[in-house]
Parts: structure tokens; C-alpha cells; sequence
């Protein structure tokens, strides 16, 4: 069977590298573009150990992807917002479909998406086009399907959305604003080189950052508010680990008065035919072995009275970046949901 070609623009990011190597093994999809200005001219098997047709693919210079891209069938955006914002355009109105793994079409409202990244947007018509990818909520499969243009959701709200969605659209949380504590590995920083994310910064250590003004809190906000049918104000903090992959998010929450807990694992029992959802028997059986090198999202919950915590965990470089914008990918053509996707395997001792 012949395969769709595919590029993957930004491809020596940690998203780049990790949507290429599931492209590599994707049965209806092939990796015809690969860019980067840092490894342009070298074969794509020096920098992923990948052999095949996409081993021996060179790197191509990002000015030229635009134009290398026309013959592809879709491009995913393993770069930067401000980078997006200029690529994404020019690849439409070549009629390459996207999928973005930036933050740059994500937030609907113009004023949300200035707060959360300094920068005006300068195409609000297709913010109003773009969809945002998480397909496990609801009629997302269908927007996806028909899209030109995917949002790829961030790591963090993803790990925080999926279970918090699901509890806000049941009707069974008080109006109490969330809270969600979520560490992540540092490969959710990207590659780019810094002090603060060196060795011997990171490890034996863990502490928060960008409190109270870390860009995806307004993504979190925007998913559950629209679950709730009313404003959710999210309270959200992200925390470094010293591990190279992987997100542990912590919510707090409160139940409305006369919920059980029997209620809510009803609830979360509408993912049980999800291929990627995974609901533990309890909070403390949630885990990143679990999820680590899949598309997996696990969660459990722990209530006592009308407290409720929910633990969540996924890769942020599968189910928070590259898998899920495969999975985005096969919506777009009409391909099985989990193709690429099934033979993702973990690693346990």
C-alpha cells in the first residue's frame, strides 16, 4: 500500500524526533520531509537509529520547508509559537493540512492568547478555524475529521483535561476553582540549551516554576470551562523532575454535596472503550512506568467526604506532543485512530 506523505517541520526537537520515529513504523504514513537548520544535510538514522526509507532521509533547512512540504499530504509543527504562527499559513494556502504542536492556535480568544504567550496574534481568523486536538472529548473526533488546521494540546493540559473534563461535564464538582499540581521530565523544556536545565541544576533537585503564570493555564481554564458550561478559574503549577520524560499532574478538587465516590468512577468509566485511556483501581496505583513510551493517559481518583483528588499520568512527548498529533493525523485521513500508536510499548524492570 502506498503511503501518504507526511513532514514533520522542526524535526531535531524532542517532538520532532519522537513524531518521526512513529511515522517511521506508521502503516499508511511516510516521513517525506524532515527539517532542521542544525542537522541540515545529515541522514535522519544518525540522530533516531531509524534504517528504511526514512533512515536515509536528510534533514532539509527550515527556510525551505514551506515549499518542500506542497508535495505533502500534511505537515506536522514540532516548532516554536512564533514560528507556527508564520508556517502554518503559508503550508494552508498550499493545501497542506496541519497539525500544530505549538501553543500557537490553541486559545480561541485573541486577548487569552496575548496574556499567556506577550505576542498579538496576527491570524484570528484562523484561530476561529482551528481545532483544538484532544480527541477523547466530546464531537472532537468529528471537528478533527473535517479540519484543515489541528491545535495539538499541551502536556500539561492533557494530563490535567482528560480526567477534569469528564467530572465537570457529569455535573458532579462543586463551584470550588481546581487546583492542579503537575511535574513533568525535562524534556518537556525542549532541547535548547540552558544553565537552569543542565545536569547538575536538575538532578537531586525539584521545585516549581513560572507560578501563577505558565502559559498552558489559560489552555487548562479554556478545556474545562467549556465542560462546565461556565467559567472555571484554574489554579496550576508546574514542577521540574529530574527524569528525562513523563507527567504526574495532581488535582484538587471538591465534590457538590451528596456525590459519591461510586458516582464519580461511573463517570470516569464513560473512557472504557478509549484505546489510549487507562482508569487505575485507585489514586496511588497511578504511575509514569505505566505510561512512559506510550500514548497512554492513566488515572485514578481518591475521595474522602466531598474531597476528591484525581491523579493523572502520560509521556509529555506521546500523549502530550507527538502521539497524540498522530493520532490527530489518522482522524485527519480517515485511518484507524490507534494506527502508529498500538505498538508503543513502555519499559518495566
Amino acid at each position: 500500500m502506498q503511503r501518504l506523505p507526511i513532514a514533520v517541520i522542526g524535526a531535531s526537537g524532542y517532538s520532532g524526533l519522537e513524531a518521526t520515529r512513529i511515522l517511521a513504523h506508521h502503516p499508511a504514513a511516510e516521513v517525506r520531509l524532515a527539517s532542521s537548520d542544525r542537522w541540515q544535510g545529515e541522514t535522519v538514522e544518525r540522530h533516531t537509529g531509524l534504517g528504511g526509507a526514512t533512515g536515509k532521509l536528510r534533514y532539509a533547512a527550515q527556510e525551505r520547508a514551506v515549499d518542500l512540504a506542497a508535495e505533502c499530504a500534511a505537515a506536522l509543527l514540532c516548532t516554536p509559537v512564533e514560528v507556527s504562527l508564520q508556517l502554518a499559513p503559508a503550508l494552508l494556502a498550499k493545501g497542506v493540512k496541519v497539525v500544530d504542536l505549538s501553543g500557537a492556535f490553541r486559545l480561541a480568544d485573541p486577548a487569552r492568547f496575548e496574556a499567556a504567550y506577550g505576542l498579538r496574534h496576527p491570524r484570528t481568523d484562523l484561530l476561529g478555524e482551528a481545532v483544538y486536538g484532544l480527541p477523547e472529548l466530546p464531537l472532537v473526533r468529528e471537528r478533527v475529521a473535517r479540519a484543515r488546521l489541528v491545535a495539538n494540546p499541551g502536556c500539561y493540559p492533557t494530563a490535567a483535561t482528560l480526567p477534569l473534563a469528564l467530572l465537570f461535564r457529569h455535573g458532579l464538582l462543586a463551584e470550588d476553582a481546581p487546583i492542579v499540581d503537575a511535574a513533568s521530565g525535562v524534556t518537556g523544556a525542549g532541547r535548547k540549551a540552558s544553565e537552569d536545565f543542565s545536569f547538575a541544576e536538575v538532578m537531586d533537585d525539584f521545585r516549581a516554576y513560572r507560578v501563577l503564570r505558565h502559559q498552558h493555564t489559560a489552555e487548562i481554564a479554556q478545556s474545562l470551562s467549556a465542560a462546565a458550561g461556565a467559567e472555571v478559574d484554574v489554579t496550576f503549577t508546574p514542577h521540574l523532575l529530574p527524569l528525562r520524560r513523563g507527567i504526574l499532574a495532581t488535582s484538587y478538587l471538591r465534590l457538590r454535596e451528596g456525590v459519591a465516590a461510586t458516582e464519580v468512577l461511573a463517570a470516569l468509566h464513560d473512557y472504557a472503550a478509549e484505546p489510549f485511556l487507562r482508569i487505575a483501581p485507585g489514586a496511588d496505583d497511578v504511575s509514569l512506568k505505566s505510561v512512559v513510551g506510550t500514548n497512554l493517559c492513566q488515572m485514578g481518583i481518591a475521595v474522602k467526604g466531598t474531597r476528591l483528588v484525581v491523579i493523572s499520568a502520560i509521556d509529555n512527548l506521546v500523549k502530550g506532543a507527538a502521539g497524540q498529533a498522530v493520532q490527530n493525523l489518522n482522524l485527519l485521513f480517515g485511518w484507524p485512530e490507534t494506527a502508529g500508536l498500538d505498538s508503543l510499548r513502555g519499559s518495566h524492570p
